[in-house]
């Protein structure tokens, strides 16, 4: 799937509803000051490159995350970046 489908469909789910997400999908938190909401594919987990960004969530965050929910502790830009490789 390409990235643009993919933030597409991340930006079109939060204007439908904040808590609506997608079956096979999951809400992510990215960013170092201003969070940035993404829903991503579940099967993103098994990938050792989105893994290595659990790792650093872990590491910031414990499993205590601010937003509630899963947040990981990097740039928009990088984030995209990843994913757009996985």
């Amino acid at each position: 799937m390409a990235i643009r489908q993919m933030l597409r469909r991340s930006l079109s789910a939060e204007r439908r509803s904040p808590y609506e997400v997608p079956k096979g999908h999951l809400t992510v938190y990215v960013g170092q000051n201003e969070k940035k909401r993404f829903v991503i594919p579940i099967s993103y987990l098994n990938q050792p490159q989105f893994q290595e960004l659990l790792y650093q969530a872990e590491e910031e965050y414990g499993f205590n995350h601010p937003m509630g929910g899963l947040t990981i502790p990097c740039s928009h830009e990088f984030f995209v970046e990843v994913i757009s490789q996985l």
